[in-house]
């Protein structure tokens, strides 16, 4: 049986004018979230800017996640970090403020081996007294984790629960779910293989999409659980729509910001390096959110 199931979703850090934690906007988000029916919350993902934060900065975020949402919602926090000493010091802090779960990608400045790698989790899962997720994200990382490392991981520390894969190859999540079937939990990673990975049999997804349109995420989980199939591939046609443009086609920190703020969400720009997108961009996350019905 699957630990986590559903959607969740990888939440943007709000910032003020002068780029700190909007505190206030980041404490409505919680419930916005959980009110539109996502499954929990992923702290500190690369939607929420982790690598852009400070330490305390990522203790915060997590701290006024934890006290707004309700205890029965699970809230995965990430703890990727370039060493394994400082994954697991922050990883032992989240956990000690209520985190139920640990997200915990690759070291993605030097480009660790399959040995490295394994040796990387390995330490942390022996280390840490909490359920700990691997983040494959090639995207950002630059790697993918290797398939036989992961089921090596699994076999070896039953506190590597699970894997939010972002490769977006869904041969990929098929050799995952065969190898590993129901004794691990099976995460999508990027909105627009969600529908297709769960019918492989992967157990729910955790996207950047989320933040956007969250009600459809939810709508799509669904229909899928309803099996009305018709139903879902509708759904899944329009969050890829959104995928395409505000995920892949500009920086995605930028443009999941731009069309939270046209939602209504007062969520601030995203912090430097980078930068608002011009006019020609907004306009066309604009057009994006109204093709997709929620704008």
């Amino acid at each position: 049986m699957p630990m986590l199931e559903g959607v969740f979703v990888p939440h943007i850090t709000p910032f003020d004018e002068n780029e700190n934690i909007n505190e206030p906007v980041l404490r409505e988000l919680v419930h916005y979230f959980i009110s539109s029916g996502l499954n929990g919350l992923v702290s500190l993902g690369s939607n929420g800017e982790f690598p852009y934060l400070s330490f305390e900065e990522k203790l915060s975020v997590v701290e006024i996640v934890r006290e707004e949402a309700p205890s029965k919602i699970p809230v995965v926090a990430g703890a990727t970090e370039n060493s394994t000493r400082e994954a697991l010091r922050l990883g032992k802090a989240l956990l000690d403020l209520g985190a139920n779960f640990l997200l915990i990608g690759p070291p993605y400045y030097f480009k660790p081996s399959s040995e490295e790698l394994f040796a990387h989790y390995s330490t942390l899962a022996d280390k840490l007294d909490g359920k700990i997720l691997l983040y494959n994200v090639p995207k950002f990382a630059g790697l993918n984790i290797p398939i036989e490392v992961i089921e090596r991981l699994a076999e070896e520390h039953s506190n590597i629960i699970g894997i939010k894969d972002s490769d977006a190859n869904m041969g990929r999540i098929g050799e995952l779910v065969r190898g590993l079937g129901d004794r691990f939990t099976i995460l999508a990673g990027t909105a627009d293989v969600m529908y297709p990975s769960w019918v492989l049999g992967a157990q729910g997804a955790v996207v950047a999409v989320a933040n956007v349109a969250p009600e459809l995420c939810v709508e799509l989980w669904k229909a899928f659980k309803e099996k009305d199939h018709r139903k879902a591939r509708e759904l899944q046609l329009k969050v890829n729509l959104l995928n395409e443009v505000v995920v892949k086609k500009y920086n995605q920190i930028s443009a999941i910001k731009a069309a939270m703020e046209m939602r209504g969400l007062a969520v601030g720009k995203p912090r430097l390096p980078s930068l608002s997108l011009g006019e020609t961009a907004l306009e066309d996350i604009r057009e994006a959110l109204k093709t997709a019905g929620v704008l």
